[in-house]
């Protein structure tokens, strides 16, 4: 017997109404902040994200699902969507368009990780992107999408978390301090903290390990490092968000997993999943299309699970805005009635009525039933008597009125008239 393989979930059909709900917010919000859709491909040559989220970084290091194909090129499954969007920006000339080109995109992405909840080794990301603009300003809009979507899908409890990580000409002043003070605590943190220390320093901040919180606690502050430039950004955003009235919380452990981020680093937490829970993490990355060979050009985004979401929204207890349950329910007796039964349902959808219709030859009392369980308001009876005679019976599912007689020729029309007047 097969099952799905580790770290993937099917999404069923009870779960897909939160799927629904989350694509059509943010389809509106995307729509209203000016945000096009992209698509781009599920893989991409590995060296594109070896140079764009960086050596020494986990998803580099241990989490990509990469293969030769039968070119003998070498490839990778999306771990990520930032650095295929800037290549495809870089490879079609976007530069020439107006700046900042602001997209978003939904998809599949591959990471070999430990499987948690909410987190899969393949999930979907919403992601959005702002590109070929350093103004503030764009940072401030950026957030301001994010908390927007996040109150509209009904999240409580929202938080924004805030920092600056600087850029490389301050970076090296603390990267060095960081450095200091970590091999005077080097026999005390993890294994991958001592691994990271050599490779990668700046993600020693964001490990969860138990044993290295009370070192990251004692930490250097990436923002008492940040030259002139980075310092001014980080002020004026944050005038920004205070104008906006956004409250935010500054929180020197953000630094994000990825090596192209620069300046802004940024997440939204909201309660779930039993503890307090970031339902979006992203940041500035200004050198990301010198890195992928392109011209100097900044942009800044953020992804988000799609299962984490619907993990937060179950928490949480969202409500969900009602689906249309099916409207009216078509019974037949008899094999002459079930052609005129199909007809009519089919009539029915045409109209953009929400109908159903039994198999099978089942009796009428087990139609009836079949047709309370989907809601129907209306059942329309059609047997081998009522086709002889062009007519059907229309009957409320409440049990109110008498059943009434229509034309079987005119059927669909009146009752889609019928429902129409009613909504």
């Amino acid at each position: 017997m097969f099952t799905a393989p580790r770290g993937t979930i099917d999404i069923l059909p009870e779960d897909q109404p939160y799927w629904r709900y989350l694509r059509d917010t943010i389809a509106e919000v995307t729509d209203a902040f000016g945000y096009g859709r992209i698509d781009v491909p599920i893989f991409e040559e590995t060296p594109l994200f070896v140079r764009g989220v960086g050596t020494g970084t986990d998803i580099v290091d241990k989490e990509m699902y990469s293969f030769r194909d039968k070119g003998d090129r070498d490839l990778t499954l999306r771990p990520e969507f930032t650095a295929g969007i800037m290549r495809a920006y870089i490879e079609h000339g976007m530069k020439t368009l107006p700046q900042p080109v602001k997209l978003h995109t939904t998809g599949p992405i591959f990471r070999y990780e430990r499987v948690q909840a909410g987190r899969y080794r393949q999930h979907t990301q919403f992601d959005i992107e702002a590109i070929g603009e350093l103004d503030p300003a764009v940072d401030a809009e950026i957030i301001s999408l994010a908390w927007q979507l996040f109150g509209r899908i009904g999240f409580r409890n929202l938080a924004l978390q805030l920092n600056s990580i600087g850029c490389p000409k301050c970076r090296s002043g603390f990267m060095q301090s960081l450095t200091r003070y970590y091999e005077a605590h080097h026999t005390e943190v993890c294994e991958d903290c001592q691994r990271r220390l050599q490779r990668n320093p700046l993600r020693v901040l964001d490990c969860k390990v138990a044993q290295c919180q009370p070192i990251i606690a004692g930490a250097p502050h990436t923002q008492d490092h940040l030259c002139d430039e980075c310092r001014e950004h980080l002020a004026t955003l944050v005038s920004y968000l205070e104008a906006l009235g956004y409250l935010y919380t500054m929180n020197h452990r953000l630094v994000r997993g990825l090596d192209y981020y620069t300046k802004t680093v940024f997440e939204v937490w909201a309660q779930g999943i039993g503890a307090q829970n970031a339902v979006c993490g992203g940041g500035r990355y200004d050198g990301l299309a010198e890195t992928l060979g392109g011209p100097p050009t900044p942009g800044i985004g953020f992804g988000s699970g799609m299962e984490r979401l619907v993990l937060t929204m179950k928490e949480q207890q969202i409500a969900l805005p009602g689906t249309q349950a099916t409207q009216v329910s078509v019974i037949y007796l008899g094999a002459r009635a079930k052609l005129a039964a199909i007809t009519l349902t089919n009539q029915l959808r045409a109209r953009a009525v929400a109908a159903s219709l039994e198999f099978g030859d089942r009796s009428l009392k087990a139609q009836l039933r079949a047709a309370n369980r989907t809601g129907s308001a209306l059942a329309v009876v059609i047997g081998d008597d009522e086709v002889a005679a062009g007519q059907v019976q229309l009957r409320d599912m409440q049990g109110t009125g008498e059943p009434q007689t229509l034309a079987l020729a005119e059927a669909a029309e009146r009752i889609a008239g019928e429902l129409e007047r009613h909504l």
